[in-house]
């Protein structure tokens, strides 16, 4: 199965601190990447389970909603193994209102974290890989890139958003040895879906649709990143990879 080896990669994960971002971390390191984390707060949890395999793991704390940064983060990571050969544009926010009362703060926060702040860590990102005729990215979507939802118009834009731009970069960078895809994680069991989950009737309608009968957790994600992480995917570009438990089946 060397196929899937990450052994002598470097992933570059953003928003690794908790959540999705933590699990896919931890599945890259199992595979046997060397994992650095980009988060506002501190990714110790992550780095500590991550050295664990046996693999390097190192921590940068960052506000990447703040673009002047992102050039700095990219170099700082670059300087840690000399070489991001993965990167995870996971980190990303949502703000939950009615479209009609949706402000302009929320929308222009959503929009710039999740969609803005992915596309120029891309462009750092898929630049160096090009110079090394390799690389992986993956961008973390979203069962709201195919659907409207209720109550986060911000949010679905900025998924509809990501999963354009995945296609749009693999049609550019699939010739020069860089894939670009997408995961789409259904409902999981995180910070960002306490408030869903707290909702007796809403949780109970959710759940009831799921063909899987149970919400899916960030460790669902580990296989999905390591394919798209390894030469298996070397032939895949511009796919989102639906993780939901058979969500859009129904």
């Amino acid at each position: 199965m060397n196929i899937f080896d990450l052994k002598g990669r470097t992933a570059l994960v953003t928003g690794g601190s908790s959540g999705l971002g933590q699990g896919i971390a931890l599945g890259l390191a199992e595979a046997g990447a060397d994992i650095i984390s980009v988060s506002r707060t501190s990714s110790r949890e992550t780095v500590e389970q991550a050295r664990a395999y046996g693999v390097q793991a190192a921590d940068i704390q960052a506000d990447l909603s703040d673009h002047s940064q992102l050039e700095a983060v990219f170099q700082e990571a670059l300087g840690l193994n000399g070489h991001i050969d993965i990167l995870v544009n996971n980190a990303g926010i949502i703000r939950r209102t009615p479209a009609a009362e949706h402000s302009r703060q929320d929308w222009f926060d959503v929009i710039n974290l999740n969609l803005s702040t992915a596309h120029f860590l891309s462009q750092l990102a898929g630049g160096h890989m090009i110079s090394r005729g390799s690389g992986k990215i993956i961008n973390i979507c979203s069962m709201l890139s195919f659907q409207g939802g209720i109550n986060v118009p911000g949010y679905t834009a900025s998924k509809h958003g990501i999963a354009g731009l995945t296609k749009a970069m693999a049609n550019e960078w699939a010739s020069r040895g860089v894939q670009i895809n997408g995961i789409a994680p259904g409902y999981m069991s995180t910070d960002n879906t306490t408030a869903i989950r707290e909702n007796a009737a809403r949780y109970e309608s959710i759940s009831d649709r799921i063909p899987a009968g149970r919400w899916g957790t960030p460790d669902d994600l580990k296989g999905a990143a390591i394919f798209l992480s390894s030469s298996a995917s070397d032939y895949v570009n511009g796919h989102i990879l639906c993780v939901d438990g058979g969500w859009l089946t129904r």
